[in-house]
């Protein structure tokens, strides 16, 4: 896959982690894909609260790992953020039972252990690794399809956008 573009980012702490997560959720909208990717403790689904909780959503349920539900959904006005854990996954056939499909057209799809899509993976997408260096996180943060004009030049990214 060509037109990819990529920012590499470096986080002070989990406070710049979900900084970046307020950062993006503007940009999103129905359709988007989110590609989540780290080790265990990484900061995945602290990016994906600070995303969450900037969409001005209804409810004040707490932004948690969907690690055992595999999937949380949290309504942000006409817009639904479908937060999927994939990390205890192993065949394909449970991704279909999830609504995996039906959130990719339904809401904005935030999906932790992206890997596990394998082929399956959406080609337009945001894809943001994230690894631990002591308390700081690094953030590569790669706009595939679509997504590298969305982007622009990153100044969004490191906060010096509007």
């Amino acid at each position: 896959m060509s037109g990819a573009q990529q920012f590499v980012l470096n986080l002070a702490d989990e406070e710049a982690t979900l900084s970046l997560g307020r950062r993006l959720s503007p940009l999103l909208k129905i359709g988007d894909f989110v590609a989540l990717k780290g080790s265990l403790g990484a900061g995945k689904t602290t990016l994906a609260r600070g995303i969450i909780n900037a969409s001005q959503r209804s409810g004040d349920e707490p932004v948690t790992s969907p690690t055992f539900t595999l999937v949380q959904i949290y309504q942000a006005g006409s817009v639904a953020f479908w937060h999927f854990d994939l990390y205890r996954i192993e065949a394909a056939t449970e991704l279909r039972e999830l609504g995996l499909e039906e959130a990719m057209d339904e809401g904005v799809c935030l999906v932790e252990w992206p890997e596990k899509l394998g082929a399956g993976l959406p080609e337009h997408r945001l894809e943001i690794e994230l690894t631990t260096r002591g308390d700081a996180r690094q953030a590569v943060v790669t706009g595939w399809g679509g997504w590298g004009a969305r982007l622009g030049d990153g100044t969004l990214l490191t906060g010096g956008g509007a």
